[in-house]
């Protein structure tokens, strides 16, 4: 077996979802229709945003979920999040030191959750 590539969050409307990562990841999506859109990023690992309402079988409450993204250091952090917080992005963890590194979460518009952090000892 390979390891996974791809992760695929479920979502209200895929060209809404499509356009708030191709301003927050800086890239336009390889694929979109009007129930999936896609996104191939540097690393290779593929990002999917599929109708919730079209999905089979159904998914439930989607936002259970947190995309990661590691940064180099502590002022990536708060350069993000700055970034983030005038984007409009909803915080819902300000910067802060936790046990694993320095972080801060907001929400995608159907309540994904997106981690920045900076491993600890970085």
């Amino acid at each position: 077996m390979t390891d996974p590539n791809f992760i695929i969050l479920y979502v209200d409307n895929p060209s809404i979802s499509a356009d708030f990562y191709a301003g927050l990841l800086g890239k336009t999506p390889v694929e979109s229709s009007p129930a999936f859109a896609m996104f191939i990023l540097e690393s290779g690992l593929k990002l999917g945003l599929w109708s919730r309402h079209t999905v089979e079988p159904a998914a439930t409450a989607p936002g259970g979920g947190e995309l990661a993204f590691p940064v180099n250091d502590s002022d990536s952090v708060h350069s993000l999040f700055a970034d983030w917080v005038k984007r409009g992005l909803e915080i819902i963890q300000r910067p802060t030191e936790m046990d694993f590194g320095f972080t801060f979460v907001a929400l995608d518009p159907d309540g994904h959750r997106l981690r920045v952090f900076t491993p600890s000892g970085q």
